[in-house]
């Protein structure tokens, strides 16, 4: 059994990922952290956790975990991914691990001298909704594909949400940008050549609330949009030649819709319906790491998420630009 430390009570480890580890059947959760340790103590209850730390640092230096989780701010990312892995723990880091690919560099140099698993959370790559896209797409059921739709959005104006401050790595593109580039790259298995956005900022926060994108893979397009201050939406659809692939609950897996993937034939008089059953992403995400960690198993590597990264960093710099810009 891997055991896990939670770094910090942040909303998503209460609310996703200490439940999954906690279900996985090779992982568990053994002591959580905070920098209050009430908070620590009172959440290692709710969860029958059996040990609680007043910082991080303690935690990183105790014996009775052997990786980390880590749902901190996105700009603490890097700097606790680094410091867990030099205590000789593995890391499970929330997305995005970081706000540069270069800082993904830092990373890599960390988990090789330290001889442990790094990666980056990326839960959809571990569902068995996009296991099927990629099967899809691979067996040709909708012959050469040429395009990808996506968009992602929601509504927060919160000016004390960490996705509202620029200072904790807020923004559109680093919380919810991450999701389509991903999906595309694992479902296709393809890489962006270059790149247009443009990009809305927020006047009062400076974090960025809207993007519009088109990214040229070769021999297909991408075209999505993001936001935070728009009606809530999730949608992720592949076009091709003979047909097209919609991911009825692309991201937040059963808690937006149902967990269904449909393909529609050429002449639109003939679908199938793929559904899965509360397939616990986050779980699988968890039991994936843990089987790593024993070399038994795939995680999203550091290498892969530098690449996710360098997308997001075009992105931004297109945005500033007419016309293309360089992956």
């Amino acid at each position: 059994m891997l055991r896990f430390g939670i770094i910090s009570t942040a909303k998503i480890a209460q609310d996703h990922v200490i439940l999954a580890i906690q279900d996985a059947q090779n992982c568990v959760v053994s002591a959580i952290a905070s920098r209050d340790h009430a908070k620590a103590r009172a959440v290692a209850e709710r969860f029958s956790v059996p040990h609680a730390f007043g910082s991080y640092e303690e935690m990183l230096a105790s014996d009775v975990i052997d990786a980390v989780y880590i749902p901190l701010p996105t700009a603490q990312h890097v700097e606790w991914t680094i410091k867990a892995a030099d205590a000789g723990k593995h890391v499970l880091c929330e997305k995005p691990i970081a706000l540069k690919a270069e800082e993904i560099d830092t990373l890599i140099a960390a988990r090789d001298r330290n001889g442990v698993i790094v990666s980056e959370a990326f839960m959809v790559t571990y569902s068995p909704v996009w296991a099927k896209v990629k099967e899809l797409l691979a067996s040709g059921a909708i012959g050469t594909l040429k395009h990808v739709q996506g968009a992602f959005s929601y509504f927060n104006r919160d000016p004390g949400n960490m996705r509202n401050i620029p200072e904790l790595g807020g923004g559109a593109l680093p919380d919810i940008g991450v999701y389509p580039t991903i999906v595309t790259r694992f479902a296709t298995g393809a890489e962006p050549k270059r790149v247009q956005a443009t990009v809305e900022r927020d006047r009062e926060f400076g974090t960025d609330i809207y993007s519009s994108v088109r990214a040229d893979f070769g021999g297909f397009e991408l075209s999505f949009y993001l936001a935070t201050q728009l009606a809530a939406r999730q949608l992720m659809v592949f076009h091709g030649t003979d047909g097209y692939i919609e991911v009825k609950s692309p991201f937040n897996a059963n808690r937006w819709g149902a967990e269904e993937v449909e393909l529609t034939n050429q002449a639109h008089n003939q679908s199938q319906v793929f559904r899965f059953q509360d397939s616990r992403q986050y779980k699988l995400e968890a039991e994936a790491f843990a089987r790593a960690v024993t070399g038994e198993g795939k995680v999203v590597t550091l290498e892969n998420s530098r690449k996710n990264q360098l997308f997001i960093d075009a992105i931004y710099r297109a945005a500033e630009k007419d016309g293309w810009e360089t992956v």
